[in-house]
């Protein structure tokens, strides 16, 4: 896939998530490469800037696997980000659709 669409709804990708439940940085890494390949050098600068944006918190929780884990939690601007970008998104996807199945008259 173009690395310029990936990099474009990453972000996105990453709010949806965590707007359903709190993850880990390789919990997401692993759930979003079921869907799209991405590696975990792509994932974390990404998680960096979100969380000093104000879009999540962090905090650590004990692992039966190893070293504690650093989890991220949405927050309120994180939650109303996501809903700006689904909208956002699914203008997009309509407008494209319209253009690749013939329905956007060309002027």
């Amino acid at each position: 896939m173009n690395i310029q669409f990936k990099k474009g709804v990453l972000e996105l990708c990453v709010l949806a998530m965590l707007d359903r439940k709190d993850c880990y940085g390789y919990e997401l890494v692993n759930e979003i490469s079921k869907n799209i390949a991405i590696s975990e050098g792509t994932i974390y600068p990404l998680l960096r800037r979100l969380k000093e944006e104000g879009y999540f918190i962090t905090y650590l929780q004990e692992s039966q696997e190893g070293p504690p884990r650093k989890y991220y939690r949405l927050t309120p601007l994180g939650k109303k980000t996501k809903e700006e970008l689904l909208m956002e998104w699914f203008r997009f996807v309509k407008g494209i659709n319209h253009i690749l199945e013939g329905d956007e008259e060309l002027a």
